[in-house]
């Protein structure tokens, strides 16, 4: 039996740049990529927490230590600069990796300087 899994997330990252007339997908500082574990040209799901907007694009390595998070075409329509975005790569693994998988998980600060990452999410409480 397979599963599909939470693979990377970009936590609260902030979009620098959106590009309507470029060719669709995100481009994401290489450095961030490399930290979550992203492929570039890898699917990526977005949720854009100021709005609410959530769509599927492609990852694009932008400049290392550009701390860039371009939007770019169509999406670009559904997140604006300044606004905080969670970037997520999902995949599919088989039950008998999942006792040793863990999900790549990058903190970001409104600047995409890295806050911190970990490997699982805290327990949320009431």
């Amino acid at each position: 039996m397979q599963c599909i899994m939470l693979k990377a997330k970009l936590h609260r990252a902030c979009v620098t740049h959106a590009e309507l007339d470029y060719e669709g997908s995100c481009a994401i500082d290489g450095d961030l990529l490399d930290l979550a574990g992203i492929r570039e040209y890898e699917q990526i799901q977005i949720y854009n927490v100021a709005n609410g907007e959530r769509f599927t694009t492609y990852a694009i390595r932008a400049e290392s230590g550009s701390k860039m998070i371009s939007v770019n075409g169509a999406a670009a329509h559904k997140a604006q600069p300044g606004d905080r975005v969670i970037i997520c790569t999902y995949a599919q693994f088989e039950q008998t990796e999942l006792a040793s998988f863990e999900p790549r998980l990058v903190y970001c600060n409104i600047d995409n300087s890295v806050s911190h990452s970990a490997n699982a999410i805290p327990v949320q409480v009431a």
